[in-house]
């Protein structure tokens, strides 16, 4: 059964099939179900007990997903009023508290929070450019294993503190894990 636009299926979990809707925004791309399988196979289907970030929420797929999944704790970081107001009221609908969503800007909650995170969704505006700036700023809130996603609209090659655990494409999706490596 297709979606009608702006809506977005969890694929996994306790919340497999319920739909989310987001507001009409050119800036708003929803990780495709194909990516966010991927990437779930990839993390474990099962996420229990993990903190994870979704640091540009947006459709909030990806940070729902992982609640969805056994996740301990979800914070979904989102600066667009409208968007956080459309997120806020479908989150009212899962009547969830594993998930803290925040209304405030990605780079001013990372400078600002001391949390550290399992797992880290980082997913900006591809016409920003902000992925190496914020690269930099990830390390102190990862745990010992933490891994961060990346997606980004072209190939992106991170610095030499990060090692790429696992890396694909689909369409114009390019994605990978990556860990931070101290000792490099």
């Amino acid at each position: 059964m297709p979606l009608t636009q702006n809506k977005v299926r969890v694929i996994g979990g306790k919340w497999r099939g319920r739909v989310i809707s987001f507001p009409n925004s050119i800036a708003l791309r929803p990780t495709p179900n194909r990516v966010r399988e991927t990437v779930f196979n990839w993390l474990g289907q099962d996420i229990g007990g993990k903190v994870c970030l979704d640091l540009f929420a947006g459709s909030g797929a990806m940070g729902i997903e992982a609640a969805s999944r056994g996740s301990e704790h979800v914070v979904m970081v989102e600066s667009d009023r409208k968007v956080y107001s459309v997120l806020q009221s479908g989150l009212q609908k899962l009547e969830t508290d594993q998930i803290e969503l925040l209304m405030i800007d990605a780079l001013k909650f990372i400078r600002s929070d001391q949390r550290l995170f399992d797992v880290i969704f980082l997913d900006p505006p591809y016409q920003l450019g902000l992925l190496p700036k914020i690269l930099e700023l990830l390390p102190s809130h990862l745990t010992q294993d933490g891994l961060i996603y990346l997606e980004a609209g072209d190939p992106f090659e991170p610095n030499k503190n990060w090692s790429v655990w696992r890396r694909s494409q689909a369409g114009r999706v390019h994605y990978q894990l990556l860990k931070y490596e101290k000792s490099r």
